[in-house]
């Protein structure tokens, strides 16, 4: 415990968010730079609370008291070994984590949690800053190779962890870049895609190989990836979209998030100067309240929408934690993201009917009513129904799992009842070599899951190939093969 007296002494401070007019010109981060000696206070918040609740929060089991002290202390490289020993990528997770460790923190029951994804981002960033991330290169080589699917937080730290222990990795990804949902979901007021380049001329050097453009099971086929690699590792995200079968759906105008986030990031990579699908000028209407959501929102400001409404179908939450969702479960109450505050109404409660088309067969405006949630389903508010103009309909509604066909059909994985991909308690699916990591084996989830999955799965497929193992092995799947 770094200052005995600091959670008592200091509040919750956190970086100051760039002016809204601003920030919606330009596609930067949003948050400004925040100093040295203010994270280093706000380390020393860190309670020596004796059971640190922050760990089991974390599912990279993070050793934030650890690093909390190191940086109250300035040891700053210290702590980036600290955070490194359990975290591939702090670097993503600093930015786009929800913190479920802050959820989880012990101050947090009676003031506001310490703000351990800000130092954790500060902590990563002095270390580059620095020079102090440089490649780790493996003691040995094994001789043997290993396929990684998808190039998302899963896969890249699956990758990483089973180069680092010698073994030859090759990561597929049928996007013509690295990066998965970093690359192409993620808008760049959330993380600036240099975060994710610098990382992988690191992984690179280590000797991991990328192959972009290469889809998997259609490019390659599923025999001739295992007849290739001694093993191979699934990482290929729960990609297939939830989508809103209304009449009207068929009209031009409406599209999944996915269909539209990363046309924004294209024009930012320089692909293209002027994004096919675009929010200018329109009235747009946000169906999905989540994360996703959210983006869509933020994008669609900078893009100049003329009007952006946000769907949730659920209750507005409540201000603070509830009294049966007690600490130190994960909170579930009203949250403002940066988007949200740089302007659009939120819409909660609220059921789409249906999508009314103009002359040229595009979407002109929806019909909606209110809804109420009783007896564990949603029953329509009689006489709420409204009808909102709208040129452009974002479906931010989630997904079911990974798509089928292709390589999963080809390598004859069995599918569990949940619609995702079968494993054990080995990582491994039900076809011998081939293993799992991430939202195709646990459904759409967080990002730390997805490190903490891919560092996991790792250890499973280095101790199937060599007989033991010294790779650290965070969490265990939550369920086994579906038959």
């Amino acid at each position: 415990m770094g200052d005995v007296t600091g959670f008592l002494k200091n509040d919750r401070e956190l970086p100051t968010r760039r002016p809204v007019a601003v920030r919606i010109q330009d596609w930067r981060e949003v948050y400004e730079p925040f100093a040295k000696d203010k994270v280093e206070v706000q380390a020393g918040r860190c309670m020596d609370c004796g059971i640190p609740f922050c760990h089991n929060g974390c599912p990279l089991g993070n050793l934030i008291p650890e690093w909390n002290d190191l940086v109250y202390r300035d040891r700053w490289a210290d702590a980036i070994d600290r955070l490194h020993a359990t975290n591939n990528f702090p670097e993503f997770t600093g930015r786009l984590c929800p913190a479920p460790c802050e959820a989880s923190c012990v101050l947090g029951i009676s003031q506001e949690p310490v703000t351990i994804e800000q130092v954790e981002k500060q902590i990563i960033e002095k270390a580059f800053a620095a020079g102090w991330v440089s490649p780790v290169l493996p003691t040995r080589r094994t001789g043997k190779k290993v396929a990684v699917v998808g190039s998302g937080p899963a896969g890249l730290a699956a990758a990483q962890q089973l180069t680092r222990a010698g073994h030859e990795v090759t990561v597929f990804e049928r996007s013509d870049r690295i990066g998965g949902l970093l690359r192409y979901g993620i808008p760049e007021f959330k993380m600036e895609k240099s975060v994710i380049d610098r990382r992988l001329a690191q992984m690179e050097a280590e000797g991991t190989e990328f192959r972009a453009g290469v889809n998997v099971g259609v490019d390659i086929t599923a025999a001739k990836l295992r007849s290739d690699h001694d093993a191979v590792v699934l990482a290929g995200g729960a990609t297939q979209w939830r989508d809103l079968p209304v009449p009207g759906r068929e009209l031009g105008g409406i599209h999944q998030a996915m269909e539209f986030l990363p046309w924004a990031n294209r024009v930012q990579q320089g692909d293209v100067t002027e994004a096919p699908i675009t929010a200018a000028g329109k009235n747009v209407v946000i169906i999905g309240g989540g994360d996703t959501g959210a983006d869509c929102l933020g994008t669609s400001h900078r893009q100049g929408a003329a009007s952006i409404h946000q769907f949730e179908i659920m209750p507005r939450p409540p201000e603070g934690r509830p009294e049966s969702n007690p600490w130190p479960t994960w909170p579930f109450m009203f949250r403002t993201s940066s988007a949200h505050e740089e302007g659009g109404e939120r819409v909660f409660a609220v059921n789409t009917e249906c999508f009314l088309g103009d002359e040229d067969g595009n979407v002109r405006a929806l019909r909606a009513h209110e809804v109420e949630f009783a007896e564990g389903r949603f029953h329509k508010v009689e006489g709420s129904e409204f009808e909102l103009p709208c040129e452009l309909v974002l479906l931010a509604m989630g997904f079911t799992g990974p798509e089928r066909g292709g390589l999963l059909d080809g390598l004859g994985v069995d599918i569990s009842d949940r619609g995702n991909v079968a494993r054990s308690k080995d990582w491994a699916t039900t076809v011998d070599g081939v293993f799992v990591a991430g939202d195709m084996g646990r459904g759409q989830s967080l990002i730390v899951w997805a490190i903490a999955e891919g560092r996991s799965a790792a250890a499973a497929v280095d101790e199937w190939l060599m007989g033991q193992t010294g790779l650290p092995r965070p969490v265990l799947p939550t369920s086994a093969p579906q038959k």
